[in-house]
């Protein structure tokens, strides 16, 4: 591609509405282009890269031996209803109907629908196993679009569906996708880590999420410092110390605490510390009401107390219906004399002589003694691991990192298929239900975590693998025949050579020039100048303050080593 008179811009200035350095940096070069909140149209060097990025995973699906196809945005919402997700994605479905008032979506995941296709084949147990994929845009009503590409409310979604006999099958399909998910991430050079997850709205046996670290990512992955322990912290398994206290039970006495209702109040106000308090927090689980209890220093981990449960939902209980289960303000709810399910930590068990609300306006009690004073309907891990505490595979300590969700791989089992009625006849003609995995990877979020991974002041530094260019041509002075002669000619055999390469024609400053290259993060530029009365063009990698004089019959050949070796 030559930049004179061709369709590409830079910005000088930082994006204001724009809250990481990826959706800035892809802004400011040109790539990308906001349209509304969470909804970004592809430009063309942003589009290549995109195209390029897609182009690594479909290889290594191609490799594992996926077949492509292409499902429809699209879809009838009585399939979800079917599956029972219409409720389980709640306000993020985008809905739509048609002239007749039939209801559609605009598909968030195709899992039902690749149950569908599978179904055309699927008759026997012969016909298995297989795995199907495509390249197919999402849709999703986020509440808070944001970071860019890493939260929109639409993408591109590469997503694969497994189809097998039984749970030993989907074991092997399984590994199949995830060394086809390392080998991609890999070879993009993204620095990552596999941790296991919740399965959420998509069900299943197991979820393992591929995660590029960064700062701005919006999971916390829990990680140790002696082996190789990886969960998302919604999950992470918490260790008690059975180091019970072994203080001397006191009286309960109830205190009077006014205008206190947090955990912050009672610290700073009286004479405890949070190892000797308690949060009792109301939850609405699906219909019912309950209280959660942690140590007043832990946090309620909602993930968990949802698959205790068995719930659909957990969600807060609203101010209105704390007051009215408790008979008080709001922060001075507790577990005694309570109306309702008492679900208590692991860690509350090790406590003594702690403060609790006594559900009542401006009082608590203090002295507090679990199994004395109040009991508990359930007592199990609900809290949020913490960094320093144990791990719970090797004893070592806990560390936090936090990541970008950037795949995942789920072992969904027979969940949509005994929906879809997907079905197979084994060798005594028994009918079961397939065995099913699902595997999705976001481009556009590759794209921007690669960027917050690699950059510096100057811009983007793409790895050479997905760069919408491999090598940009700077031509110092266009009104220089044996400047624009060479130039040209060092284009053409480049481009022959199937070799991605732009030239930078442009009538510009030579400042202006390297300031857009650096930006738009070409990995190999090759600047030709005055120097080439001497037969040297300069060579500059964009990972690299180092500028070579390179004789011009040799920088073909340096261009082509610098790719094979990368």
């Amino acid at each position: 591609m030559k930049l004179k008179n061709n369709f590409f811009y830079t910005l000088r200035e930082n994006v204001k509405d724009e809250d990481s350095i990826s959706g800035n940096l892809l802004v400011r070069s040109g790539m990308i282009k906001k349209v509304s909140s969470g909804i970004y149209m592809f430009l063309p060097f942003g589009y290549i890269t995109l195209k390029n990025i897609e182009q690594v995973i479909r290889e290594e699906m191609n490799k594992a031996g996926a077949l492509e196809l292409c499902m429809t945005h699209m879809l009838p919402i009585d399939v979800f209803e079917k599956s029972g997700r219409v409720t389980a994605f709640g306000e993020s479905i985008m809905r739509v109907n048609d002239r007749y008032n039939k209801k559609y979506i605009l598909g968030p995941t195709h899992e039902e629908f690749f149950a569908i296709a599978a179904s055309m084949k699927v008759k026997s147990y012969k016909d298995l196993p297989f795995t199907l994929y495509q390249f197919q845009t999402k849709f999703r009503d986020e509440a808070r679009p944001r970071y860019g590409l890493i939260r929109t409310r639409e993408f591109v979604m590469k997503d694969a569906y497994s189809f097998d006999i039984d749970l030993a099958g989907l074991d092997i399909s399984y590994q199949k996708m995830f060394d086809a998910y390392k080998a991609t991430f890999d070879r993009m050079g993204i620095d990552y880590k596999v941790v296991t997850a919740d399965t959420g709205a998509m069900g299943g046996l197991l979820s393992e999420e591929f995660q590029a670290l960064s700062d701005i990512g919006e999971d916390i992955l829990v990680l140790c410092d002696k082996c190789d322990y990886a969960s998302n912290i919604e999950i992470s398994e918490c260790t008690i110390s059975n180091e019970a206290s072994d203080a001397e039970m006191k009286d309960l006495k109830e205190i009077y605490t006014p205008n206190v209702g947090t955990i912050r109040d009672l610290v700073e106000n009286f004479d405890v510390n949070k190892e000797q308090l308690t949060k009792s927090m109301i939850y609405k689980v699906d219909d019912e009401f309950v209280m959660a209890m942690v140590r007043g220093d832990d946090d309620i981990n909602e993930v968990k107390l949802r698959k205790l449960l068995g719930a659909e939902e957990v969600i807060l209980a609203d101010n209105n219906d704390v007051e009215r289960i408790t008979n008080a303000n709001v922060g001075f709810a507790g577990p005694i004399d309570l109306n309702i399910r008492i679900i208590v930590d692991n860690r509350i068990k090790e406590m003594k002589n702690f403060l609790i609300g006594a559900n009542k306006s401006d009082y608590h009690f203090i002295n507090v003694n679990f199994d004395r004073d109040f009991k508990a309907d359930i007592i199990a891990d609900i809290r949020n691991i913490k960094e320093g505490d144990i791990c719970p595979k090797c004893g070592g300590q806990i560390y936090f990192k936090k990541g970008i969700e950037i795949g995942n791989t789920f072992k969904l089992g027979t969940k949509y298929s005994e929906a879809m009625n997907l079905n197979y006849l084994d060798q005594e003609n028994v009918l079961h239900p397939v065995v099913m995995g699902s595997y999705g990877i976001g481009p556009a979020r590759v794209m921007a975590a690669i960027i917050e991974q690699n950059n510096d002041e100057k811009g983007i530094i793409w790895p050479l693998e997905i760069a919408p260019f491999k090598v940009a041509i700077v031509l110092i002075n266009e009104l220089d025949n044996s400047q624009k002669e060479y130039a040209n000619e060092l284009y053409n055999k480049l481009t022959l050579s199937k070799i991605e390469c732009l030239l930078d024609d442009r009538d510009e400053r030579v400042g202006v020039k390297f300031n857009d290259m650096d930006l738009i993060g070409i990995p190999i530029r090759i600047t030709v100048g005055n120097k080439i009365k001497d037969n040297i063009v300069e060579l500059k990698l964009r990972n690299s303050d180092e500028i070579k004089d390179i004789k011009e019959e040799k920088i073909f050949d340096c261009i082509k080593n610098i790719i094979e070796k990368r």
